[in-house]
């Protein structure tokens, strides 16, 4: 009877052994999914922070970029200013021009303009030349502007000069006779009679007109 208990008893202590040692072995597999199932989902997490770091980097980059786009724009403004043609309207006195502008600089931007030609010789009344040069331009007491000899030069910087500064103070420039006329009376200054450098230019542009030399002769 005693050796049959025992017997029993033996027999469900490993039943008991057997049982636990079944469910310990269960559990672990669960539990080393779950610890593999955490790690798998803190994986990406990992992974997406440096890209996003990576984002934050490149569009601070562009963000300087732009700051560098936006500063190269500002800088190069004042040079399109600078390189910009003055607005119209905009112009100086005779004399200023003269002194703001270096020997052989001086271009008439208005030579074969009709409009500005009919203009001119309503200067050319308008301030006398024609009494010393002749209506017509033909010469009187002062040369005339119709042949090939100009006295100083003919260019459009010389004259433009001649009339502004008149002959003593354009000799004291330093320039000298280079042609001889008949009649050469001294031109008088106009530096304080043509406060709209235009109206001389549009001037100068009639005298063109009226030259009848040789076309080698011409100097503008």
């Amino acid at each position: 009877m005693n050796k049959n208990f025992l017997a029993l008893l033996t027999a469900a202590a490993v039943s008991t052994a057997a049982l636990v040692s079944a469910c310990g072995a269960a559990d672990e597999p669960a539990k080393t999914a779950g610890e593999t199932t955490e790690t798998q989902a803190a994986a990406p997490v990992a992974d997406a922070a440096p890209v996003q770091v990576a984002d934050a980097g490149d569009k601070a980059e562009a963000g300087d970029e732009k700051a560098d786009a936006g500063e190269k724009t500002e800088e190069a403004a004042p040079a399109a200013e600078a390189a910009a043609p003055a607005a119209d309207g905009e112009f100086m006195s005779a004399i200023d021009r003269v002194k703001a502008s270096p020997k052989g600089t001086l271009k008439n931007p208005y030579t074969g303009n009709e409009e500005a030609i009919k203009e001119g010789e309503k200067v050319w009344f308008g301030l006398s030349c024609n009494g010393c040069h002749g209506g017509g331009g033909g010469g009187g007491m002062c040369p005339p502007v119709t042949n090939e000899v100009w006295v100083y030069g003919g260019d459009d910087d010389t004259l433009f000069r001649l009339i502004t500064l008149g002959t003593v103070d354009l000799q004291k420039e330093g320039y000298a006779r280079k042609g001889t006329e008949g009649v050469v009376g001294p031109m008088m200054s106009y530096r304080d009679l043509i406060d709209d450098e235009r109206k001389l230019w549009k001037l100068i542009a009639w005298v063109r007109t009226k030259w009848n030399g040789r076309e080698e002769r011409k100097e503008w």
